[in-house]
């Protein structure tokens, strides 16, 4: 599975599946937190539709603090071995080095990296020596600090600068271009209004070269949005907006998303493949018609 963008005609947007092995996320709650259930869980993402699924085992919402490594450890390595061995294409969704490493050798193929290397110096290291897929977000700072951390002059042009500078760190200490997949990591340092803008400007993050993964599920912004508008707001109703989301990105060309509910996110990007290739087709006659003019 090349990490390249469906944009160049190579595949169509993926759709990881996120597993959170933890007692406190925002979004479930700690729902999947039992080894077992979280393995269950995720072959259920499987057979829904995932291409991937994303194990993580710290919670990264809002103020969260930090387990310790050991535990960390505990949480994720049971659930990536089985589903692994269950031919789930695994992600690890970590911010520690070891983490990382200790996954991958149970059978991870993918790190998903919300801090983009800044919290663990050694992560690029361990990410270059196994040559996986490499997820690199955007991060200013850890839980408890990071709303403190949202402010931006012109929010899509310094995300995409400090992506770029992240890069070139990652890629001097040997990540090659091939693994990358960047982020801009909606919520993390960000309100609404610069989630939205992202969004909306996603083209100009994409115009840096590398696959871009979006990760809107049931995230703040968009309880705003339905609460503003008279709806029920919580994380388990925003998963119609989440594949809402998924659609208008998928339509642009994003190489994946990171969802909580899969089946809702597999039929929106079923929708905008649909779309986009009736514009491809509508395209092809234009020109055709064109050179019969000539």
């Amino acid at each position: 599975m090349s990490p390249t963008s469906p944009r160049d005609g190579a595949t169509r947007t993926l759709v990881m599946g996120v597993v959170n092995v933890t007692p406190d996320s925002f979004s479930d709650g700690g729902q999947w937190f039992a080894p077992d259930v979280a393995v269950a869980h995720g072959r259920h993402l499987m057979a829904q539709g995932a291409d991937l699924v994303d194990v993580g085992g710290e919670s990264t919402r809002p103020g969260a603090a930090r387990v310790s490594l050991e535990e960390e450890l505990e949480r994720v390595l049971p659930v990536v071995r089985d589903l692994t061995a269950a031919g789930a294409s695994v992600s690890v969704d970590t911010m520690r080095s070891q983490v990382a490493a200790r996954a991958l050798e149970a059978g991870a193929r993918t790190v998903n990296d919300v801090s983009g290397g800044l919290a663990d110096p050694e992560m690029a290291a361990v990410v270059a020596e196994s040559g996986c897929r490499y997820v690199l977000s955007h991060w200013r700072g850890h839980s408890d600090v990071m709303t403190d951390l949202a402010r931006y002059e012109d929010v899509v042009a310094q995300v995409r600068a400090e992506l770029a500078a992240r890069v070139e760190a990652v890629r001097a200490a040997g990540v090659g271009e091939h693994q990358l997949v960047l982020d801009p990591g909606l919520g993390f340092a960000k309100d609404g209004a610069h989630n939205w803008e992202l969004l909306n400007r996603v083209d100009e993050l994409m115009e840096l070269g590398y696959p871009i993964l979006i990760g809107a599920s049931r995230k703040r912004f968009l309880g705003e949005m339905l609460q503003s508008a008279g709806a029920e707001s919580l994380p388990a109703f925003r998963d119609r907006a989440t594949a809402a989301v998924t659609a208008l990105v998928a339509e642009r060309g994003v190489w994946g998303v990171r969802v909580h509910d899969v089946i809702g996110s597999v039929d929106a990007v079923r929708v905008a493949q649909a779309w986009r290739q009736a514009g491809a087709r509508l395209d092809s006659r234009a020109d055709s018609a064109q050179k019969g003019s000539r």
